[in-house]
């Protein structure tokens, strides 16, 4: 047995990243206890060598011959072999790997080079590197010295990759890529993936009462992996990490298949396209999927985590051979277009969370109102200012009490950065300077990671008083179709005294602006633009002189609803004259791919061919705590759930060249500024009443002992009238209990998004019937308010404890 194979049957076991793994909490992936994500990668270019040893003696050892040179490359347990260059004492290699770094400083690069021979391979040296050096310098380009050797230097070209948890550099990247593919041999990853294998439930039985031997196999492109075999189970637990490097994440997909022990008869299979993780949140999903070839309720559970491997590109060096050896020169391996076809934000774009802020209560609270010279305690007026990024939100004042209730929710844009708290002030609401009741806090840091923290929370400088508080941090998803969900049960778990939930979060990058016009009789403008989604605005810095200014500023938005707001964008110059403007129903970002948008975009303008290059992404916003009453509600409607996608841009499309006849046809105007229905619904002429049309939802929470209805909004109201009506529901569970929405004005499509409840047993809301009236506010000649419509819902032919969520056909009275 020879020294190498001994090395690497110890590597095995005691080199990085092996571990013990020790679970200490439930509910953690132990697979990714067992192999965390990288600390980075390292590019080894093995670009050759010179004055070797002469291993190859010829008469008996008194003619020095020459040498079949190969290199052995080591980066903890993964090893690479060279090929064989014959008789050459200054070989070229010229291949590349890329090796998985675990641990800097603590993980060596060792390169060892070897004669081949029929016998026993002759040693021709080595080198050692710390891979902390190549991390620092990015890129180390360098001949080093063989020890244990008389003669020879090996030439290495090492780049440090590191982690990206977005894809905004990715076509930069494939860019520099190929560019290196062409001069070595083998193609860089783009990325790399990493697969936490869980489990599955649920596989078919072998036989009609036999359990399988379940193990999967991995696959992408021409590389497989396979896991473990787990013996006589349907339901097996592998706990397996993988890993794979990509070249282009847009290509490939993610072939599973569950099979047997045999390997002949199939469990199931999956085909994920890598570019859906791509769209996702971190480039990371976490969950259950469903099984095809399988049993109806077969399903995989994984964890796939895609990062994206970057190096600046001001280190990348271009590569030149020549005969007698290598050398290398740094410079851009990528020539930059004049005229970029996508932006390319920061790495930090995009990585803002929302955190759903609940101030429910407070109890023992310090009594400060005080009378007679503080000889009778009074009580307090309490409120709750909430600081968190440098912005603060403040609850009501609850009067005279030392254990308010005020049931409020906030939602507060947070990112990672380390350190940051979100600060909990009470005071006692005064005539002239309000007195505090204390304080506390909670880490940012925590609410990231736990996701929901529910806690009562002692007040701090103060002799007594607590504060209870819930935190959620939301989920950011890239399904359009889960946006119905998530609007009715922003509904339904909506507190009555807080502004409605947000069901999205957009996401605007705008990089610069091209061929804006010069107004008569004055200079290149210095531009600004301002950037609106209701009544927030946030305006970039003022440009340099140009008509083609350059900002990179990137900005966020809260999105009560996607599919009925407006995105706008207005160019000024400094002297407050329009450049140009932009206007876009955020609903567009819904059917384009990963909800995001990420081209030129014309402005109308003075000018002609005026353009902005941004880059436009959309999250929708899914909280981790839905009650399973609430997850389990049904959502019919009347018609399709979605209206028609309208045709995709292909992606010459999207490329929109300057000077472009064909550029007109993008143009947008006022017009394209326009009322958009709830994206659930179609056109709104497809209706089938004359009336309108009312959407609800109805359901019965068992643990609440409440029916609650939700009104979310009708739709073609009135439209033989004139004039739109102001439209409000008066709502009766006959015989008696009336309820009453608030009034809208003048709308033939009013949203109302109001949560409606009553005080009755189950049994009882089952044998009763609701009777809904849309009427209009605004009736003149009478003070009986006019009936647009009515509905009556017999609540006996519902399973209320399910719930239903659909449209109703308005009737006349």
């Amino acid at each position: 047995m020879s020294d190498t194979m001994i090395m690497d049957i110890i590597s095995a076991y005691l080199v990085l990243p092996n571990r013990l793994t020790i679970p200490l909490a439930p509910d953690l992936h132990l697979a990714e206890l067992r192999s965390p994500l990288p600390r980075g990668i390292v590019r080894i270019h093995l670009m050759g060598a010179r004055n070797l040893s002469a291993k190859d003696l010829k008469v008996k050892g008194l003619i020095a011959g020459k040498s079949d040179p190969y290199a052995i490359v080591r980066v903890g347990t993964q090893v690479y072999n060279s090929r064989i260059i014959n008789e050459d004492l200054n070989p070229v290699w010229n291949e590349m790997y890329e090796a998985i770094v675990n641990e800097v400083p603590g993980q060596e690069l060792e390169v060892e080079l070897f004669d081949k021979d029929p016998d026993q391979d002759d040693f021709l040296g080595r080198m050692k590197l710390d891979l902390v050096e190549v991390k620092k310098a990015h890129v180390l380009d360098k001949w080093f010295t063989l020890d244990d050797t008389k003669t020879g230097q090996l030439h290495l070209r090492l780049e440090w990759l590191t982690l990206m948890q977005n894809a905004s550099k990715l076509e930069q990247i494939m860019k520099i890529n190929r560019e290196i593919s062409s001069k070595m041999t083998g193609e860089p990853s783009a990325a790399i993936l990493i697969i936490y294998l869980d489990r599955a439930q649920d596989l078919p039985l072998k036989k009609v009462t036999k359990s399988p031997n379940p193990m999967v196999q991995l696959s992408i492109q021409d590389v497989t992996l396979e896991s473990k075999t787990v013996h006589n189970t349907n339901s097996p637990v592998w706990e397996e990490p993988f890993r794979f490097f990509i070249r282009d994440p847009n290509l490939h997909d993610l072939d599973i298949q569950v099979k047997d022990d045999d390997r002949q008869f199939s469990l199931g299979s999956l085909s994920l396209p890598l570019s859906r993780i791509l769209c996702a949140d971190q480039l990371t999903l976490d969950q259950w999927f469903q099984l095809e070839n399988s049993g109806s309720r077969s399903r995989i559970y994984m964890k796939l985590v895609m990062r994206i491997l970057y190096v600046d590109p001001a280190y990348v060096p271009v590569v030149e051979t020549e005969s007698a050896g290598i050398e290398a020169s740094i410079g851009s391996s990528v020539d930059l277009p004049p005229r970029p076809v996508k932006t390319n934000p920061a790495e930090k774009f995009a990585t803002e969370n929302v955190i759903r802020v609940f101030v429910l209560e407070a109890e023992n609270l310090i009594a400060k109102d005080n009378f007679m010279g503080g000889m009778i305690k009074g009580k307090s007026d309490p409120y709750t200012v909430i600081r968190a990024g440098g912005k603060s939100v403040r609850t009501k004042v609850v009067k005279e009490n030392l254990n308010p209730r005020w049931d409020q929710a906030f939602e507060i844009l947070v990112t990672d950065i380390p350190g940051q708290d979100i600060e909990f002030n009470v005071f006692d609401k005064d005539v002239d300077a309000d007195d505090s009741l204390g304080s506390c806090k909670v880490s940012v840091k925590d609410v990231l990671k736990k996701k929901t923290i529910d806690e009562w929370l002692p007040l701090q400088e103060v002799k007594s008083g607590k504060l209870h508080v819930k935190l959620e941090c939301l989920s950011l998803i890239t399904d359009a179709s889960q946006l119905d969900q998530v609007l009715m049960i922003n509904s339904l778990s909506q507190p009555a005294n807080s502004e409605d939930f947000s069901a999205g979060l957009l996401f605007v990058y705008i990089e610069r602006a091209s061929n804006l016009p010069i107004l008569k009789g004055k200079n290149p403008p210095a531009a600004n633009a301002e950037l609106t989604v209701k009544k927030v605005t946030y305006k970039t810095k003022s440009a340099s002189k140009s008509t083609s200014p350059v900002w990179d500023e990137s900005f966020v938005f809260l999105i009560r609803n996607p599919a009925n707001e407006t995105f706008q964008l207005q160019v000024r110059d400094d002297s407050h004259n329009s450049l140009g403007s932009f206007n876009m129903p955020i609903s567009d970002l819904l059917d384009a791919d990963c909800l995001t948008f990420d081209r030129w975009f014309n402005l109308t303008s003075p000018g002609q061919h005026s353009q902005v290059l941004m880059r436009l992404q959309l999250r929708i916003l899914s909280s981790p705590n839905v009650s399973p009453e609430l997850q389990a509600l049904k959502i019919a409607s009347s018609d399709p759930q979605r209206p028609p996608s309208p045709k995709k841009l292909s992606d010459t499309d999207n490329i929109m060249p300057a000077f472009d006849s064909s550029d007109l046809a993008f143009a947008s105007s006022p017009g394209d500024l326009r009322q958009r229905l709830p994206h659930s619904n179609s056109d709104p002429s497809s209706t089938d009443s004359l009336l309108g049309q009312l959407r609800m939802t109805l359901y019965y929470p068992a643990k609440e002992g409440r029916l609650v209805a939700v009104v979310h909004n009708c739709r073609n109201l009135g439209l033989s009238s004139k004039e739109p009506p102001d439209p409000y529901l008066s709502m009766v569970l006959l015989p008696d209990k009336k309820r009453k929405t608030s009034v809208k004005k003048r709308t033939n499509n009013p949203e109302f998004n109001e949560k409606v409840e009553w005080e009755v047993s189950l049994e009882e809301a089952s044998r009763k019937k609701l009777e809904i009236s849309v009427k209009n506010s605004r009736s003149f000649m009478s003070s009986k308010k006019e009936v647009i419509g009515k509905v009556q819902i017999d609540l006996s032919q519902m399973d209320l404890s399910q719930g239903l969520s659909q449209w109703y056909n308005l009737k006349e009275e």
